[in-house]
C-alpha cells in the first residue's frame, strides 16, 4: 500500500471521526424521529384512541366537510381540507378567515378535525400525535429557520462521513461478516461498521434526499432572483391558478364531491386534498391534489375548478424533469408511496442509522479510553453528553407517548403539555445522570427506559378501551402495532441495560506489536 493512500485514507479517518462527533448527538435524534415518523399517522391515530375509523370515499367527505365548514364560515377566505385515507381516519381541516372590522387578518380556529362520513366534529384529546416526531426531525423544536439551518448543516457532516467513511473502509465487505463480540474497542468498530454498510446505500439515499428537499430554504438566491414572490414561482413551477380576489357577488358553492369524482375519474387514482378559495363568491375557485398512492413522486397533480360552476380552470401540466427529480427525492425520502411491509423496511433501516451513530459515538470514547489513565476534560464531556442523548432521549419519547394516556383528556393546552413532558423528561435524566458513574448511568438509564417502554402498552390498557389484547381480538392492528413495537424497544433497551451492566473483560496481552492497518486508519 502506497503511502500516498495511507494518507488520505487516514485523512478521510480523521475527517469521518470528527463530523461524526460534532453532529452525532443531533444526528442521533434526527434519526430516531425520522424514523418513528414513517408511522406518523399510525402514531397520531393510536394518541386518538376516541377517534374510530370510519371508511368513507375521499368525495363523501369533501362533500360532509365543505357542509360543515360553510355552516361556521361561509364568508372565510379560504378552506384546507385533508381527506381521509387507508392510514387516517379523520377529515382535517383549516380555515383561513376574513379580516376582521379594523381589516386586520383575524385567527383562525386551528386544526379542526371532523367526521369523514357525517363532517361533525370529533371530540378527541388535543395532541400532535405522530406529527410532533416528524416536525422534530427536521425543525428540532427550533424557531424557523434556525432549526432547519441546523439539521441541514448536521444533514451536510452525514453525508460528509459518510463519503470519508467509504473511503477510509477498504474492507468494506469483509466489514459486512465481521462481528466480535467482547472484544472493547474492536466490538464497537464491529458494530459500527456492520449497521453502517448493511445499510449503506439507504443511509445515503435519505441523507441526501433530506438535503435535496430544502434545497431552495438553503440557497433561495435563484428563486429570488427570478420571482418576485415565492408564491410566484409555486404558480408557475406546480402549474397553481394566480390567487385572485373576491368578486364581492355572492354564488353558491357548487357540490365538491362531484369535483372529487371528477377529478379521480380523471386521474384513475384517489384524491388527498382540496383548497377553497372564496367559498359562496363568484370568483371561487376549487383546488384538487391528487393521492401519492402508487407513486414515488410526492409532488402530484392538481385539477383547478371554478367553484360558482364546476367548470375546470386549469390542469396543472405535467412537471419537468427537475421538478420530477425534486418530487421522487421527497417521496424517496418520506416513503409516503410505500406499503406496509416497504414501511417497516425503512424502519428497520432507519434503526441501522441511529445504531450507526450510536455506535460511532461510543466508539470515540471506547478509543481514546486509557487503562489506569484518568479520563481527559473532552472524553469525559463526550461520554456524558452520549449518555445524555443514546440512552436519555429514548425516554423522552416515552415519556410523550405516556403523556398522552395520563394528562387528561379534556385539560387545556395537554397538546403542549406532552411535548413539554418529552423534554423536561429528557433533560432531567440528562442532568441526573452526572450524579452517577457513567457505567451506572448507562445500565440504568436503559433499564429505565425499558420500564417506560413496557409501560406504554399497560398504561394504555388500563386508560383506553383499545390495549393490546382487545385490539388483537378486534383486529385493530394499527392499536396493537403500537403496543407490540414499544415491547420490543422496551426488551431492546432490557438487553442494552443488562450488557451495559456487565463488567468489561480484562484486557489480554496483545499477540502482535503492529495493529492492523486498517484499524489504525480507521482510529
Amino acid at each position: 500500500m502506497s503511502a500516498a493512500a495511507i494518507g488520505l485514507r487516514q485523512s478521510m479517518a480523521t475527517i469521518h471521526g470528527w463530523l461524526g462527533l460534532l453532529a452525532g448527538w443531533i444526528l442521533f435524534t434526527m434519526f430516531l424521529t425520522g424514523t418513528a415518523s414513517y408511522f406518523r399517522p399510525e402514531i397520531t391515530q393510536w394518541m386518538q384512541p376516541e377517534i374510530r375509523p370510519a371508511a368513507v370515499s375521499p368525495s363523501q367527505a369533501a362533500g360532509a366537510a365543505v357542509r360543515r365548514l360553510n355552516a361556521d364560515g361561509p364568508d372565510d377566505v379560504q378552506w384546507y381540507i385533508y381527506l381521509p385515507d387507508d392510514r387516517t381516519v379523520a377529515t382535517r381541516a383549516f380555515r383561513l378567515l376574513a379580516p376582521g372590522p379594523d381589516g386586520k387578518p383575524q385567527r383562525g380556529p386551528g386544526e379542526i378535525t371532523l367526521d369523514p362520513a357525517t363532517g361533525a366534529d370529533l371530540h378527541a384529546r388535543d395532541t400532535r400525535g405522530g406529527e410532533h416526531f416528524y416536525r422534530f426531525h427536521f425543525q428540532l423544536q427550533l424557531p424557523h429557520p434556525w432549526g432547519r439551518w441546523l439539521a441541514g448543516l448536521c444533514a451536510m457532516f452525514m453525508l460528509g462521513a459518510i463519503i470519508s467513511g467509504v473511503i477510509t473502509h477498504k474492507r468494506i465487505f469483509a466489514d459486512f461478516f465481521t462481528l466480535r463480540w467482547n472484544k472493547g474497542q474492536r466490538s464497537w468498530l464491529d458494530a459500527h461498521n456492520v449497521s453502517a454498510v448493511l445499510a449503506l446505500p439507504y443511509h445515503a439515499m435519505i441523507t441526501y434526499t433530506g438535503l435535496i428537499t430544502l434545497v431552495a430554504m438553503y440557497m433561495p438566491w435563484p428563486v429570488a432572483a427570478n420571482y418576485a414572490k415565492p408564491l410566484a414561482f409555486a404558480e408557475a413551477a406546480y402549474g397553481l391558478p394566480a390567487e385572485g380576489e373576491a368578486s364581492g357577488r355572492r354564488a353558491p358553492l357548487v357540490d365538491v364531491a362531484a369535483l372529487v369524482r371528477d377529478a379521480e375519474g380523471r386521474w384513475g387514482k384517489p384524491a388527498t386534498r382540496l383548497v377553497v378559495r372564496h367559498p359562496n363568491d363568484a370568483a371561487a375557485t376549487v383546488t384538487v391534489s391528487r393521492h401519492t398512492r402508487g407513486s414515488i413522486n410526492a409532488r402530484t397533480p392538481s385539477i383547478t375548478y371554478d367553484g360558482a360552476t364546476g367548470r375546470v380552470l386549469a390542469v396543472a401540466p405535467d412537471a419537468g424533469p427537475a421538478l420530477s427529480t425534486a418530487g421522487v427525492m421527497l417521496g424517496l425520502h418520506i416513503a409516503g408511496f410505500a406499503g406496509p411491509a416497504l414501511r417497516w423496511a425503512y424502519f428497520a433501516l432507519g434503526l441501522t442509522g441511529a445504531a450507526m451513530v450510536g455506535t460511532g459515538l461510543l466508539l470515540w470514547t471506547t478509543k481514546r479510553r486509557r487503562p489506569n489513565a484518568a479520563p481527559f476534560f473532552g472524553l469525559r464531556l463526550v461520554e456524558r453528553l452520549n449518555i445524555a442523548v443514546v440512552a436519555a432521549f429514548p425516554i423522552g419519547m416515552a415519556a410523550y407517548l405516556l403523556a398522552n394516556r395520563l394528562i387528561p383528556a379534556q385539560a387545556q393546552g395537554r397538546a403542549a403539555t406532552e411535548v413539554s413532558a418529552m423534554f423536561w423528561v429528557w433533560g432531567i435524566l440528562s442532568l441526573v445522570q452526572l450524579a452517577r458513574p457513567a457505567r451506572r448511568a448507562w445500565a440504568e438509564l436503559f433499564a429505565l427506559g425499558a420500564l417506560a417502554w413496557a409501560a406504554i402498552p399497560i398504561v394504555d390498557a388500563a386508560t383506553t378501551d383499545r390495549g393490546l389484547f382487545h385490539a388483537l381480538a378486534t383486529g385493530d392492528m394499527v392499536f396493537a402495532g403500537v403496543d407490540i413495537a414499544t415491547l420490543v424497544i422496551a426488551l431492546t433497551l432490557a438487553l442494552a441495560a443488562w450488557r451495559a451492566s456487565r463488567r468489561p473483560p480484562a484486557p489480554k496481552g496483545r499477540r502482535t506489536t503492529a495493529p492492523r492497518q486498517e484499524q489504525l486508519v480507521h482510529a
